[in-house]
């Protein structure tokens, strides 16, 4: 006779995913449109400070890249906490991607608003030019961030995604060239961002 193996109770992790499979991802949506609503009503009642649309400028483009790194979170979670939150990844990269382009339509039109100025910018300013660079990476994946282009475009589909790792790079040393001096903070996603970027690229250990 063979024992019987004993039955394996269920981690922390196992319990948070059994609470996370309840959740459905479509009022990540629609929480995802609260904050732009907020900002703009603070712009408006005087609650963003001296200069509403440069701070509505920062928190949106600040908004955006946390939530990139939330993105790309998701797979060390799985892989080295057992924690599954692949089905909130694509929420999260669009509503990043919504946050950005937030970002980059508040500084054309409410900020520097003449479109010749907005060129030279881009050109002579490393800063605007590298935020740039790192937002042209970002449209490809936002265009196809749809099953029907995961199908259509096969394996090219998680090639053509791994341009996340140089787009968020770029955005993080936008927010780094973009403040004054050393600040704590724009280092400390820069910092994340790249420890996010390596650990994709750590050996997979074997088993047995």
């Amino acid at each position: 006779m063979t024992a019987r193996t004993a039955p394996r109770h269920p981690t922390l992790s196992d319990q948070i995913n059994q609470v996370l499979r309840r959740v459905p991802t479509w009022p990540v949506y629609l929480i995802a449109a609260l904050p732009p609503v907020w900002l703009l009503y603070s712009g408006l009642t005087g609650g963003l400070g001296a200069d509403p649309i440069k701070a509505l400028e920062r928190e949106m483009g600040e908004l955006g890249l946390k939530l990139l790194i939330a993105s790309l979170l998701v797979t060390p979670l799985r892989r080295f906490a057992g924690i599954n939150l692949l089905r909130f990844r694509r929420a999260l990269g669009l509503i990043a991607f919504f946050y950005i382009a937030l970002h980059l339509l508040v500084w054309l039109v409410l900020d520097v608003q003449i479109p010749s100025q907005i060129i030279v910018d881009i050109i002579k300013r490393p800063y605007v030019t590298v935020g740039m660079a790192g937002f042209v990476l970002l449209v490809p994946l936002a265009l196809t961030s749809n099953n029907w282009s995961i199908r259509k475009l096969g394996r090219r589909w998680q090639n053509l995604h791994k341009l996340v790792y140089p787009a968020i790079l770029l955005g993080a040393v936008h927010f780094v060239m973009l403040v004054k001096g050393w600040q704590v903070e724009p280092l400390v996603y820069l910092g994340l961002c790249i420890l996010l970027v390596g650990l994709r690229y750590l050996p997979r250990r074997r088993a047995g």
